[in-house]
């Protein structure tokens, strides 16, 4: 130890999210649809009894807060991977681990893999034996669709459970113990005000990790006035300006999204529509692709009910194709807002679809003279 460990050893340089990071479950804030005291994954935890899981959901949801309760609770041995760094030898000399804690102590071994879905084919396949015949018992952390990302043997022998964003109302919690906590900021004497807390709750995008970051910054770079510091809307604007958009091009929020604008131009809700294409342009979305599914639309849900609605869509992609962004959101909100207000007819969706299927059905049954 050296003099610069002398004076850093009784300072906590941890960022603010990782000190507030809960010990137990009874500190764990959100997820009640899968913590909640009377559900199975609480009392497995409580009760040492889990089997192997995988835990999915956005960065900040608490997959890796909930393993480390996991590892401060149970009796099992605990080891911890991350599937980025790590590797099948990593694998192999824990399972050794694991074989020789059953053998000789009758302990288990739980093996935490963070970002699993980076595991390739050949990786997952190394750890199914261990996890089928319980040498391991696995939790996996994602942020990808399990169902797309990991080995469908080891989902049959994981119990899947999805973490979802925390609500406005779970983060300003965090946010107000950090601030009185003495492994938060109770130290600096902080006032907050209520529109600040709404900015960094709003822009955080349900990532209790960000907020709490940003607050953190916010309030070690404002100024103090006879030692209490006080953080403003513009503090809290210089912290987190602008609000991240969970967005995976072939994840499943980018089929959801485009689902909900597709579903708003067919419900004829042009305010709901223009919303969810700012959220697609905000996100870095391909125009054409945006452009597309406005023309598919305009044809299966209005057709013939208003001709001119592929008309429109069709010279709005034309356009977008020359100009680009930022002046196609211009091009791409026109064409939204008319087939959102276009009376509607699937008629020859429902025609065409129909005429196939009965070709299919009857092969070719020729064609009639005349």
């Amino acid at each position: 130890m050296d003099m610069f460990d002398l004076l850093n050893s009784n300072k906590d340089n941890r960022p603010l999210a990782e000190r507030m990071r809960p010990e137990t479950l009874d500190e764990f804030v959100g997820q009640k649809h899968i913590l909640g005291k009377n559900k199975m994954l609480y009392r497995a935890i409580m009760t040492d009894n889990l089997s192997s899981i995988i835990l999915y959901g956005p960065p900040g949801t608490g997959k890796t807060t909930l393993a480390m309760i996991i590892a401060n609770t149970t009796k099992s041995e605990f080891r911890q991977i991350n599937a980025v760094s790590s590797g099948v030898s990593d694998i192999k000399k824990i399972v050794e681990e694991a074989q020789n804690n059953l053998k000789y102590n009758s302990r288990r071994t739980i093996l935490f893999i963070d970002e699993i879905h980076r595991f390739n084919k050949l990786q997952q396949d190394a750890l199914l034996p261990y996890v089928e015949r319980g040498i391991v018992i696995l939790i996996g952390a994602t942020t990808e669709n399990p169902y797309f990302e990991v080995n469908k043997a080891l989902l049959s022998r994981s119990m899947i459970f999805e973490l979802k964003e925390l609500s406005d109302e779970e983060i300003i919690e965090v946010l107000k113990k950090a601030l009185v906590s003495p492994k938060g900021l109770k130290e600096y004497d902080v006032e907050v005000d209520e529109d600040a807390l709404k900015y960094i709750i709003t822009n955080s995008g349900g990532d209790v990790r960000r907020a709490l970051n940003a607050l953190e910054m916010a309030v070690k770079t404002s100024e103090s006035i006879e030692g209490k510091i006080k953080v403003t809307l513009e503090d809290a604007y210089e912290c987190i300006q602008k609000r991240i958009i969970l967005y995976d091009k072939n994840g499943d929020y980018h089929y959801d999204l485009i689902s909900a604008f597709i579903k708003s131009m067919r419900g004829t809700d042009p305010d709901a529509a223009i919303y969810y294409l700012a959220k697609l342009i905000e996100s870095g979305e391909d125009p054409m692709f945006i452009a597309r599914r406005i023309m598919i639309c305009a044809s299966e849900d209005v057709g013939n009910a208003d001709p001119m609605a592929l008309v429109v869509a069709t010279n709005a992609a034309t356009a977008v194709n020359m100009i680009g962004l930022p002046e196609a959101r211009i091009i791409l909100a026109q064409a939204a807002a008319y087939v959102a207000c276009a009376p509607k007819s699937n008629a020859c969706y429902v025609a065409i679809d129909s005429a196939l299927e009965d070709v299919k059905r009857n092969n070719d049954s020729g064609v009639p003279l005349i």
